[in-house]
């Protein structure tokens, strides 16, 4: 058998070696084969480069990410995937209305994203078999990690976030794709992921460490204040008035003078790459990239209306800011909590008059907004765009599926079939990918798992999946148990 040396606890499948498990594994029965561990590594550096992956539809075609996350769980019956010839309790109560593409249809809730869906796929086969994941939290921590956590009822409420959990897929994507730029390489907004007292499992680092966190940008104002990303504050990206950013780089020289004469310190702490983190911080303040990122003023008001003047579409209308500066990946939360009321998307009641006033026209407006001003600005090359919830809605109205209490005009957690949105980065444009049968319960071609769908963005960054990652044991895991879904691609 052979060893492959390293240091304990360092990934085997970082960017200069880029050894996987199933490396590992071929490299096992190597000996009988007559290669050597030199032999195997100059193949798979040959393999790297013309191998499948590599030149598979697709790959590496993402700079960066805006994942438009609808958490709450939103009804694919009512929005992008209607049914006729249906009983009314499946039925929508709203009308079928014609898209650019022939033969697909949306419903009357969304006549913005039926002039642009020739630009983006559509996901109708999203598709999971629930274990205790027919509640948000433990939902959400699966799309966003790959992983369903260890400590998960039944109904699927979890622990609060813990260093120990698995790591959101931006911190992975930001840790083995750095930032280029003297910019945040990850933002989180406008609120965090939440359901209940659950507030963040899912969107941390976890056991990669704090320096691979989301920047959050949460404005004051509770999820009703629909105004408030005109407040935004970015306090910790300002230099105090006293301290010009030339007197500031002065006391790095100073700093790096000192520490020129403290060998054994830096040694003791080299692990911990404080240098790396401070001259990133200290270049991301100097050069005021960020600040002028987050000025909204900027804009045209044409723009800003072309989003809408909401708490959602003026978060997409940042992200495509942030993009635009350098930032690799940004996670827009849908502004209300997954298990709420009003323009929540879990529409146990009030499934018609919510969706139609509140969460439909902020979807419509702010989805179609993002794609449009994306391609326009040529940013969409480069760009993924992700649209999905953690499930979908129930295909009969006023059932229990989840444990909760539904009225007639509401649609219970279903995760066995539901719609995602995917654009961008070599994505094809005007399809759809997969079908849901008769009522929308099941997928009937090409189902997509939560995991494949991570899969593909990684694919999309050039980042194998199946890259090692350790854990806080120091144990070995895959960055998702999951393939690439190619198909998706041009």
């Amino acid at each position: 058998m052979i060893i492959v040396p390293g240091q304990t606890g360092k990934d085997v499948c970082d960017q200069a070696l880029g050894v996987t498990r199933r490396d590992l594994l071929r490299y096992g029965g190597s000996g009988m084969l007559g290669l050597s561990l030199g032999t195997m590594l100059s193949l798979q550096a040959k393999a790297k480069e013309t191998g499948a992956r590599v030149g598979s539809p697709g790959w590496g075609k993402a700079k960066s990410i805006i994942m438009v996350y609808l958490q709450g769980g939103p009804s694919h019956l009512d929005l992008w995937d209607p049914k006729d010839g249906v009983p009314d309790n499946v039925r929508s109560a709203f009308k079928p209305i014609a898209t650019r593409l022939p033969g697909v249809q949306f419903t009357e809730v969304l006549p913005k994203l039926a002039q642009v869906n020739d630009k983006f796929t559509m996901i109708r086969s999203m598709s999971y078999t629930p274990n205790g994941l027919f509640n948000h939290t433990a939902a959400i921590y699966q799309m966003m990690t790959g992983y369903t956590t260890d400590k998960v009822s039944p109904s699927g409420q979890l622990e609060p976030p813990s260093p120990k959990d698995f790591p959101n897929f931006g911190s992975n994507i930001i840790r083995l794709r750095p930032a280029t730029e003297p910019m945040l390489p990850f933002v989180m907004l406008p609120r965090p992921l939440q359901e209940s007292n659950v507030v963040g499992k899912g969107g941390t680092a976890g056991f990669l460490g704090k320096a691979f966190d989301p920047y959050t940008l949460y404005p004051d104002g509770d999820d009703m204040d629909l105004d408030k990303m005109n407040r935004i504050k970015v306090d910790d990206l300002q230099l105090r008035p006293e301290v010009f950013s030339l007197r500031l780089e002065r006391r790095a020289k100073l700093r790096d003078a000192l520490n020129a004469g403290m060998k054994e310190i830096d040694k003791a702490v080299a692990d911990y790459k404080l240098d790396e983190y401070y001259d990133r911080a200290l270049s991301l303040i100097v050069s005021g990239r960020a600040r002028e990122a987050f000025n909204l003023e900027q804009e045209a008001v044409k723009t800003r209306d072309l989003y809408g003047r909401n708490t959602f579409g003026q978060s997409l209308l940042l992200a495509r800011r942030l993009v635009e500066a350098g930032t690799r990946v940004v996670e827009v939360i849908w502004p209300k909590v997954a298990n709420s009321d009003n323009h929540s998307w879990d529409h146990h009641v009030d499934l018609t008059k919510r969706m139609q006033t509140q969460s439909g026209p902020m979807l419509d407006a702010g989805l179609s907004g993002l794609i449009t001003d994306l391609d326009q600005r040529g940013l969409l090359n480069e760009t993924l765009v992700i649209a999905v919830g953690e499930f979908g809605r129930s295909p009969q109205k006023g059932v229990s599926t989840s444990g909760n209490g539904n009225s007639a005009d509401g649609r219970d957690h279903w995760p066995y079939c539901y719609t995602g949105v995917i654009a961008g980065a070599g994505v094809r444009r005007g399809t759809v990918h997969g079908k849901s049968d008769k009522t929308g319960s099941a997928p009937l071609e090409d189902p997509v798992h939560p995991g494949e769908l991570l899969a593909t963005i990684y694919h999309a960054f050039g980042i194998d999946p199946t890259t090692i990652v350790y854990n806080h044991l120091n144990q070995p895991r895959e960055l998702v148990k999951a393939d690439a879904v190619t198909g998706l691609f041009a």
